[in-house]
């Protein structure tokens, strides 16, 4: 695996992967986690955009009700799942939907309860796709996770077994 890019001369490494701050040991290595977990994010963006055609709050979404059966999730689910606001996510299903993507049904015994599923053509299109974004995303974790993440993962879960 590819050691992290070394930032550029003007720029400045990850502030928290220096230590010697206010944070204890566990909330630093949080902050390398997500350091590095933005920048993955950041290389994937452009691509799921030309790919896809939808944001990357939009992808996130598609990749979830990807790995549920054809029934799809609940809305309150999906909301819980990705950490978002329901009304957020409601935007987000509404422009889903309006490009073919997904499909939303009440909940059979629910009034208020929505259901999303994947539609055939998002499932043609992350079919289609995944091979570009899944080396997307090798390509960045290689770029972005080296010594400093692995030992923040390590510190948080100790008990990890090195393969």
């Amino acid at each position: 695996m590819a050691e992290p890019a070394e930032p550029a001369a003007d720029q400045p490494g990850c502030p928290s992967a220096q230590g010697g701050g206010l944070l204890p040991a566990e909330l630093r290595a949080w902050m390398i986690l997500t350091a590095a977990t933005g920048a993955v994010e950041q290389e994937l963006r452009s691509v799921v955009k030309g790919a896809l055609g939808v944001s990357h709050d939009e992808f996130l979404v598609l990749c979830l009700l990807a790995e549920q059966p054809a029934d799809g999730l609940r809305m309150t689910r999906i909301a819980e799942l990705l950490g978002r606001p329901k009304t957020r996510l409601t935007y987000q299903i509404a422009c889903l939907q309006h490009a073919g993507l997904v499909t939303r049904k009440a909940v059979s015994g629910d009034r208020r309860g929505v259901e999303v599923a994947l539609t055939g053509k998002a499932r043609e299109l992350l079919s289609d796709a995944s091979g570009t974004l899944a080396e997307t995303v090798k390509r960045a974790v290689e770029q972005f996770v080296g010594p400093a993440q692995r030992e923040a993962v390590h510190g948080l879960l100790p008990g990890l077994v090195e393969h």
